[in-house]
């Protein structure tokens, strides 16, 4: 049985409710999920070995790595284990609260119902959180017989978890990190995270640091002096600041400051990062480097500008200055999404607009509002604290 991500919508919980029905006529689910069903847990969950439900993108999977070590820190005997995308494993790897990884499996874009429970139930879970729910997932962890299912109330597939959080993230209240933090609750667990406690222990791959130093080196950029890193692309999850507004931001920094220039995105931003390339001191590295890489190049930067997109969450992790561009819109907005660190500075449109959307954005040219020369103050103010000793002279 295959399903594909996010492709397998119902207007009507009825649909799902048949389902169940046929299922536990059947006794095709296991007794202890079947008792707990429709009940819900009266106390709170000591758990013993936990599950980690996020199979989304990059900078969803860096702002869930804190709940490894919350749970430590409250359960030191707990046993957590993520189970995430492949392109994604990498940011997990050698974490030091995180016991065990676990890979989705998929075959041709579609995940494997019946093989991913089957390497679920090897590892005898007794609770899970799926931080990140799609149906597929959530039937898997139900079906998988998990004791302790916590995962959102406000979606309609919601009766396979038995611990409800009734939280609307879509209006961006708190940050995304915030929203994941709460979900611990069900472990009596109310930890108040900020950015200047709040610890990602993302690890840097001595291999790829080497590589990444060969690279540079290969391109005459010297990782002692300051780099500044600009990645333009969002891959579609947010509205982007224009490229010509990129592009004016480059020469600002090029004329003006001794940093030396990176331009970096995936495979198929390479053509767009081209564009950025006012000269042979400017270096695109699109599309060259895997995750881990990518990882070991952010450290090695003083500064990481972009677009609200996942590599912006790697620098934040690695308390890397960081800039950002972010609309109004509410779900993208930088409440949710921002950088999560003391060292971010966020932009967003100066033009007067309320109850922004994706469409109402585009219309209005948003993003265009941006103004350059403020932005390229900060990073002046950056670049001195950078090379004068933590001091702007």
């Amino acid at each position: 049985m295959y399903l594909r991500n996010d492709s397998l919508i119902y207007n009507s919980q009825n649909v799902m409710l048949n389902l169940f029905q046929h299922l536990l006529s059947r006794r095709k689910i296991p007794k202890q999920v079947r008792n707990d069903l429709t009940s819900t847990i009266s106390k709170f969950i000591e758990p013993q070995n936990l599950l980690i439900v996020r199979t989304d993108r990059i900078g969803d999977v860096i702002l869930s790595l804190p709940l490894a070590g919350i749970v430590k820190k409250h359960f030191p005997d707990c046993k957590v284990t993520f189970l995430v995308r492949d392109y994604t494993r990498e940011l997990v790897e050698n974490h030091p609260y995180i016991d065990n990884i676990l890979t989705l499996k998929e075959e041709n874009g579609r995940v494997s119902i019946k093989n991913n429970i089957a390497e679920i139930k090897k590892y005898n879970f007794d609770s899970s959180i799926i931080v990140y729910p799609t149906f597929a997932t959530s039937l898997i962890i139900f079906l998988s017989g998990i004791k302790n299912r916590i995962g959102t109330g406000y979606r309609w597939y919601s009766i396979l978890f038995n611990e409800k959080v009734y939280e609307h993230r879509k209006y961006a209240e708190r940050h995304e990190l915030e929203f994941n933090v709460n979900l611990l609750r069900k472990f009596n667990i109310d930890e108040r995270v900020n950015p200047a406690n709040v610890r990602f222990n993302i690890y840097i791959n001595p291999e790829s640091d080497k590589k990444i130093k060969r690279e540079l080196k290969e391109n005459s950029i010297d990782p002692v002096k300051p780099i500044i890193i600009f990645h333009p692309g969002s891959l579609g999850s947010s509205i982007d600041l224009p490229i010509e507004k990129f592009k004016e931001l480059i020469h600002l920094v090029n004329d003006k400051t001794g940093f030396q220039i990176i331009i970096t995105g995936s495979r198929n931003e390479r053509e767009l990062c081209e564009k950025l390339v006012l000269n042979n001191r400017i270096n695109n590295l699109a599309g060259k480097f895997s995750l881990s890489e990518m990882i070991s190049l952010i450290n090695l930067s003083g500064i990481f500008v972009s677009n609200s997109t996942g590599p912006i969450h790697i620098a934040a992790a690695l308390n890397k200055y960081t800039i950002g561009f972010y609309p109004k819109i509410l779900a993208c907005s930088a409440k949710r999404w921002g950088p999560y660190t003391q060292k971010a500075i966020v932009f967003i449109p100066e033009i007067d607009c309320e109850n922004c959307d994706r469409e109402q954005c585009n219309d209005l040219s948003c993003m265009s509002s941006i103004n350059v020369m403020n932005v390229f103050a900060e990073i002046e103010k950056i670049y001195k604290l950078i090379t004068n000793n933590g001091e702007i002279k």
